[in-house]
């Protein structure tokens, strides 16, 4: 098996349009070689990323979002086109809804560890 892979492959992989891939190599925040006007991309570690090969369960891509909590999937419930999921972050339950496409294509079930993403303009904070 190639230890590399194109941008066309590792976009397949990511499920990004090959030039988002680019970009985002360009930037540094996925990991690649240029090899004159070819970018080639460590197969190991696109696999990792993606779920398909065993590794330290941290995140490898960075993400510009400081709200970042890792937990464990307490449920998926799928109807339709969408489905929901339940997070255990510290005793704290947090609950998303996602596509159904996105809960298979990370292949989410209970138990699982997790990270969730909060990206939002507005954090409403209440008190008793």
């Amino acid at each position: 098996m190639n230890d590399t892979l194109s941008a066309a492959e590792a976009a397949a992989l990511l499920h990004l349009n090959v030039k988002r891939v680019q970009a985002l190599a360009r930037a540094g925040r996925i990991p690649a070689t240029r090899i004159g006007r070819k970018w080639l991309f460590p197969r190991s570690r696109i696999e990792r990323m993606v779920g398909l090969e065993s590794g330290p369960a941290t995140a490898t891509v960075e993400l510009s979002a400081r709200n970042q909590l890792r937990g464990r999937v307490l449920a998926v419930k799928s109807d339709g086109l969408m489905s929901e999921v339940r997070l255990d972050i510290g005793g704290q339950e947090l609950t998303a809804v996602i596509t159904r496409s996105s809960v298979e294509r990370l292949r989410l079930k209970v138990g699982d560890e997790a990270l969730a993403v909060i990206k939002s303009t507005e954090v409403m904070i209440g008190r008793k």
